[in-house]
């Protein structure tokens, strides 16, 4: 982790306000503009709120969330509105909506599942489900190429390479948090799991970052199981289309093995 000297590090990614208001700190910072947040964290925050208004319905996995991105989340104070669209017996859908003054940044729908016990068959096809390439204890530190220059979401996590290169094609990249996304608050295996996956696009990145912009629109989680421990892997790839569009898709994995996949749509510009 690189020292800023002229720019104090904050304790969270943000700091609760009054009703369903936050406060963002310099640790929300992403890599296309200073003044705009990396969308993982957003996306993180609107995710424990999704999942505090499925737990009331005693739906406790949160089985898809899908992001999209309406505008660039600035560094500043957002709101967060969930509404619960329907919740049965099995599951629930929910959506929600993650403000800036008044304007809409991003919109959200989710379903969220009721868990319980089912006994499966001994033998099932792909089963055990398969773990990530290499452990984070057996991987390199990351370094992403646009840590360094201010406080940001490179230092709000931690990376390690468990396969390829980071920033240079198809690569898996463990992910940790560094610090609390919320103040005081530990934050779930799901919100870290949204913290990371919105880092696909930038992980297996094959354009040069000094050259071209490749900013997701979107971010679909897809998850088979409830994630556990600190530890998510991306195994991320991306491909692209001939008119500025393209797709970044990541398998999931926690230190357990195989825990879901996520998809974003691309848009890719050239910086000139």
């Amino acid at each position: 982790m690189m020292i800023k000297t002229t720019e104090s590090m904050p304790t969270s990614a943000y700091a609760a306000l009054d009703g369903g208001s936050y406060r963002s700190s310099s640790l929300t910072r992403g890599p296309w503009h200073p003044d705009h947040q990396h969308a993982g964290p957003p996306i993180a925050l609107v995710c424990r709120s999704i999942e505090s208004a499925a737990f009331k319905h005693g739906l406790t996995h949160l089985s898809r969330l899908t992001a999209n991105l309406l505008r660039p989340v600035p560094i500043g104070d957002l709101k967060v509105e969930v509404n619960t669209d329907y919740a049965g017996r099995n599951a629930g859908h929910f959506s929600a909506r993650l403000k800036s003054g008044d304007k809409d940044v991003a919109s959200f729908t989710a379903l969220a599942q009721r868990e319980k016990d089912v006994k499966l068959p001994a033998a099932l096809a792909g089963h055990p489900l398969p773990p990530a390439p290499q452990g984070p204890d057996d991987s390199p530190v990351a370094i992403f190429p646009f840590a360094g220059k201010q406080v940001g979401y490179a230092d709000l996590v931690d990376t390690r390479v468990a396969r390829g290169l980071c920033f240079n094609g198809p690569c898996a990249i463990w992910f940790r948090l560094r610090y609390p996304l919320v103040e005081d608050e530990k934050p779930s295996a799901y919100q870290r799991v949204a913290v990371a996956a919105d880092s696909g696009n930038g992980i297996s990145a094959i354009l040069d970052f000094a050259r071209y912009s490749f900013v997701n629109l979107d971010l679909t989680i897809n998850l088979l199981r409830r994630p556990v421990g600190e530890w998510i892997c991306l195994d991320a790839r991306t491909g692209l289309g001939p008119h500025g569009c393209g797709l970044a898709e990541s398998t999931l994995y926690d230190l357990q093995g195989l825990v879901g996949m996520a998809t974003q749509s691309l848009s890719i510009r050239s910086r000139d």
